[in-house]
C-alpha cells in the first residue's frame, strides 16, 4: 500500500494495519498510569487503561475496553469469538470446502489441510483470508522446538563431556540420555517420522526419508543398547558401556526444526501480498437510495446498479460508471502512473482507486469477485501457485542419497549375515544399523541453511533483502529482466523539466506566479512547480479568488493580475491562443512530459513542462546488467509513446507500453515459455501479479507494500544497480552450497564404509562411537566454517 493511501485510510477510520500505530500510542499512555488498574483488550490482548482509552463496549452486562476503534468494531461484530476460546478457535479455521495445495507441488490439491504426498510439506489454503491468524504449523513447530531445545542441549553436553561428570556411572549416564532424548525424538520429531513413512509409502524419497530413517536408526539402536546391552558383542563396548547415539538423534531433530521454522516463516510471507491487496478496498460504501437519502453500508452489501457517493479523498468502493460530478482519480494502483486521471460523467472508475478533490456519484457495475482489484488478487494467487518451484539442491541430493544408503545397508546386512564371524546375524543387524546412523544427515541438514543465512546477511549489508532460499539460488541464473518504468527506471514522481516563455515574460517571474497559484494544491504536478520555485529561491505571493477547475487547471489573482494555469482545453475556454508554443509543447509531450500553459490577463506567458525523471542510477545499472549477459525488456502501464521515449533514451530495444497487470503477467509467461529465466523488477500494485509470476520478483524498497510482499527480493533504496551485487551473491552462495554438500558427502564416503565393516577383515576394526561422533562434529564444523567464509567474499 502506498504511503498516501495508508495515511488516508487512517484519517477515515478504515485502517487495515492500524494496530501497530495504536499499540505504541497506548503503551505510551500506560506509562502515565502505572498505578491504575489495567484492562485487557479482548481482541488483540493489549493492556489498556480504561480511564484513558476512548473505546468501550458493553456485552452481557460487562464492560470491555479496547486499544482502538478497529478492535472495538471487531468485538461488536462477533463478541463470542473473543470471549469463548472454543468459538475463537473454530472461527480461525478455514471454511468447510476450502481447497488446500502444496507450495512445492501445485498439482496436489485437496479439501482441507494435510501434508503433500510427494515432498511431505504441509498444505496451505489456495486463497488466504484477510484475517491475520498465524500458520498453525508454524505455531506447532515453534512450540516443539522451544520446549525441546533445552533437552537437546543437555543430552549433547552429557554425550560429549559426560566423562567429566565422575559422580555418574556410565550406565546412569546412558539412561539419563535416553530420558532426555525420548521427548525430542518421539514428540518434537513426530511430524518428520510421519513424513518419512509417507514418503516410503508413496515411493518418493526426500530429506524427510533420510532424517526419519537416520533418527530412528540412531535412537532405536541406542535404546536397545541401553535396555539390553548384554546382546552386543564385547567389541561394541567402550568405557564401560555400549556406544549410544542419543545426542545425534536429538541434534538432527532440532536442526531440522530450525530449517522448517525458517522455511515456514518465509512461506507465510507469500500470502502477505494477497492480504495487502484485499486490504486496499474500503470497508464501507455510501449508498444513495431512491428517495435520495444517503447511508454508509458494508462493502459486501453493495449490489450491481446501486448509486454510490464518493466524497473527496475517499477510495472508490467498486468498479462503476460516473453519473454525476467531476474529479481527478489516482489510478496508480492500476497503471503505476503518479499523475491523477480526470473523470467526468460516463467515465469508468475502478474500485480501490483514490478520489481527488471532487465529489462523484457512480453506478456500481462490478462488485465482489468481478472487480478489477479482485482480478489482480486472483492473478497474484495464480502466479504464486503456478510458479514452478526449484527443486532444492539438498532434496535432489537426498533422493539418490537415500537409495544409496539403503542399498549399502542392505548389502552390509547380507554380507555380514552370510560371511561374518559368529554371531554373524547379530553383527549383520548392528553393522547395517551403523550404516544408517553414520549416514544421518547432520552436516547435510546444515549445508544449505548455513549458506543461506550467511548470504542473507551479506545481501542485507549490500542493500538487498532476500525473502527465501529459492530466490538466492535462482537469481544468478537469470538471463532476462523485465522492468516497469514508473518508480523503477524513473523516480516515480513528476519533477520540473523546463519552461518556455513568450510575449516578454521572464522565466523566474512565470515560475513564481505559477507556484504561487499552486502552493495550496496536493496535485503531483503542482508540487513539482512549487519545488522548482523553492530551488530557485523565489518568494511566493498570496493570491486572491482562487478557483480549482477540476481536470483543467486553476485560476486566481496575484498582484492585480488574473492568472490562469492549466491544459490546452482551459486555454481554449479563455480564448488564449497557444500557437506560438504548440510545436514545442508537442515535442515535450512525445518525450513523456506533461505541459501546462500559463496565461496572464488573457495573454499567453509560458509553457511549463513537468516529467517523471529517470533515476541517476538507472543508465549505469542497465549498462552493467547488459554487460553481465542480461536482456532488458520494459513493460509499462504508461502510454506507448511515453514508454517508447523513455526506452529509447535508455537504449532498451524491447518496450511494451499501455500494459495492464494481466498483460505484464502474459509477457513474463511468454518469455518463460521461450526457455528464458525471467526476473521482473517493479514497485507498484499493478506489478504485483508479474512479480509473483516471474522466476524471481524484484521490488523497489521505495515502492508499495503489495509489490514488496509479492516479490522474493527487495532493493532497499530502489537502485537497479544492486541487482548486479545480488547476482554475485547468488552465484557465490550456490557454489558455497555445493562445497558444503561436498563436505557432508566426504564424511559419509569415509564413515559409511567403516560402518559397513570394510576394514574388519584387515584390521579387525568396527565402527567406534567416538570415531563416528568425531567425524560428525568435524563435518558439521567444516560446513559452518565454509558457510561463514561466504560472508567475507567481495567485501
Amino acid at each position: 500500500m502506498s504511503a498516501h493511501s495508508h495515511d488516508h485510510d487512517h484519517a477515515h477510520g478504515h485502517a487495515h494495519h492500524g494496530h501497530g500505530h495504536v499499540k505504541s500510542c497506548c503503551s505510551g499512555k500506560n506509562l502515565h498510569a502505572e498505578t491504575a488498574a489495567l484492562a485487557t483488550d479482548p481482541v488483540c490482548g493489549m493492556q489498556v487503561d480504561p480511564a484513558i482509552t476512548a473505546h468501550h463496549a458493553t456485552h452481557a452486562g460487562h464492560e470491555h475496553h479496547f486499544c482502538s476503534a478497529r478492535c472495538k468494531d471487531k468485538f461488536i461484530a462477533d463478541p463470542s469469538r473473543y470471549l469463548e476460546p472454543q468459538a475463537a478457535s473454530a472461527v480461525i479455521e478455514m471454511p468447510a470446502g476450502t481447497i488446500y495445495t502444496c507450495p512445492m507441488h501445485p498439482e496436489i490439491r485437496q479439501e482441507g489441510p494435510g501434508t503433500c504426498p510427494i515432498c511431505g510439506m504441509a498444505l496451505e489454503p489456495e486463497m488466504p483470508s484477510l484475517e491475520d491468524e498465524e500458520n498453525p504449523e508454524l505455531v506447532d513447530f515453534s512450540r516443539r522446538f522451544l520446549w525441546t531445545l533445552p533437552l537437546t542441549v543437555a543430552v549433547f553436553v552429557l554425550a560429549m563431556f559426560g566423562s567429566k561428570f565422575t559422580f555418574l556411572s556410565a550406565t546412569a549416564r546412558t539412561w539419563i540420555e535416553l530420558a532426555l532424548s525420548a521427548p525430542v525424538v518421539l514428540w518434537a520429531g513426530w511430524p518428520f517420522l510421519e513424513r518419512c513413512v509417507q514418503s516410503i509409502r508413496n515411493r518418493s524419497p526426500n530429506m524427510f526419508t533420510l532424517i526419519g530413517i537416520g533418527v530412528m536408526a540412531a535412537f532405536g539402536y541406542s535404546m536397545v543398547a541401553t535396555i539390553a546391552p548384554e546382546i552386543f558383542p564385547a567389541s561394541f563396548r567402550e568405557h564401560g558401556r555400549v556406544g549410544v547415539y542419543f545426542e545425534a538423534a536429538a541434534v538432527i531433530v532440532s536442526l531440522t526444526l530450525v530449517g522448517q521454522l525458517l522455511e515456514l516463516r518465509a512461506r507465510s510471507k507469500t500470502s502477505a501480498a494477497i492480504k495487502a491487496l484485499l486490504g486496499l478496498a474500503p470497508k464501507t460504501a455510501r449508498r444513495i437510495d431512491a428517495a435520495g437519502n444517503e447511508e454508509d453500508i458494508p462493502l459486501e452489501h453493495v449490489h450491481v446498479g446501486d448509486r454510490l457517493r464518493v466524497r473527496p479523498g475517499e477510495k472508490v468502493p467498486v468498479d462503476g460508471t460516473v453519473l454525476e460530478g467531476r474529479s481527478n482519480i489516482d489510478e496508480s494502483m492500476l497503471t503505476g502512473e503518479p499523475i491523477p486521471v480526470e473523470k467526468g460523467v460516463d467515465d469508468r472508475v475502478i474500485g480501490a482507486t483514490l478520489n481527488g478533490t471532487g465529489s462523484l456519484v457512480i453506478r456500481a457495475d462490478q462488485v465482489g469477485s468481478g472487480t478489477v482489484l479482485s482480478q489482480i488478487v486472483k492473478l497474484v494467487a495464480q502466479a504464486q501457485r503456478s510458479h514452478a518451484p526449484m527443486q532444492r539442491m539438498a532434496d535432489k541430493v537426498a533422493f539418490w542419497f537415500v537409495l544409496a544408503v539403503l542399498a549399502v545397508a542392505a548389502i552390509t546386512f547380507v554380507a555380514w549375515g552370510v560371511f561374518g564371524p559368529e554371531p554373524s546375524w547379530t553383527y549383520a543387524v548392528l553393522n547395517a544399523v551403523s550404516v544408517l546412523i553414520i549416514a544421518c544427515p547432520c552436516a547435510l541438514g546444515l549445508a544449505t541453511p548455513m549458506s543461506v543465512m550467511v548470504a542473507t546477511g551479506r545481501a542485507a549489508h549490500a542493500g538487498v533483502l532476500f525473502r527465501d532460499a529459492e530466490a538466492i539460488e535462482r537469481l544468478g541464473s537469470i538471463d532476462t529482466l523485465v522492468v516497469d518504468k514508473t518508480g523503477t527506471l524513473t523516480e516515480g514522481r513528476p519533477a520540473f523539466r523546463e519552461i518556455m516563455v513568450v510575449n516578454g515574460f521572464a522565466e523566474n517571474e512565470a515560475i513564481r506566479w505559477a507556484a504561487s497559484l499552486e502552493q495550496g494544491s496536493e496535485h503531483p504536478l503542482a508540487a513539482a512547480i512549487v519545488a522548482e520555485a523553492k530551488r530557485r529561491s523565489l518568494q511566493l505571493t498570496k493570491m486572491d479568488g482562487f478557483e480549482s477547475l477540476t481536470g483543467r487547471g486553476v485560476r486566481g489573482q496575484i498582484d492585480g493580475h488574473l492568472l490562469v494555469l492549466g491544459n490546452q482545453v482551459l486555454m481554449d475556454e479563455i480564448d488564449c491562443s497557444v500557437g506560438s508554443l504548440e510545436k514545442n509543447a508537442e515535442q515535450l509531450r512525445s518525450g513523456g512530459a506533461t505541459v501546462m500553459f500559463l496565461a496572464v490577463d488573457g495573454r499567453l506567458a509560458a509553457a511549463i513542462a513537468v516529467a517523471d525523471p529517470v533515476k541517476a542510477s538507472t543508465q549505469p545499472a542497465l549498462d552493467a546488467l547488459r554487460a553481465d549477459g542480461v536482456r532488458i525488456v520494459m513493460a509499462s502501464g504508461d502510454a506507448p509513446a511515453t514508454a517508447g521515449a523513455v526506452g529509447r533514451g535508455l537504449g532498451i530495444d524491447e518496450v511494451h507500453g499501455g500494459v495492464d497487470p494481466a498483460g505484464k503477467v502474459a509477457l513474463v509467461q511468454r518469455l518463460k515459455a521461450q526457455g528464458r529465466h525471467v526476473a521482473m523488477a517493479g514497485d507498484g500494485i499493478n506489478d504485483a501479479p508479474a512479480l509473483a509470476a516471474a522466476d524471481v520478483g524484484i521490488a523497489m524498497g521505495t515502492g508499495t507494500d503489495v509489490a514488496m510482499s509479492s516479490a522474493q527480493v527487495t532493493l532497499v533504496k530502489g537502485d537497479l544497480g544492486r541487482i548486479l551485487e545480488a547476482r554475485r551473491i547468488s552465484r557465490d552462495t550456490v557454489a558455497n552450497m555445493r562445497q558444503n554438500l561436498g563436505f557432508a558427502f566426504l564424511y559419509n564416503a569415509l564413515g559409511v564404509p567403516l560402518a559397513a565393516g570394510v576394514l574388519y577383515p584387515f584390521t579387525g576394526l568396527l565402527l567406534s562411537p567416538m570415531i563416528a561422533a568425531l567425524a560428525m562434529s568435524l563435518s558439521s564444523v567444516s560446513v559452518v566454517t565454509n558457510a561463514l567464509r561466504l560472508g567475507r567474499l567481495h567485501r
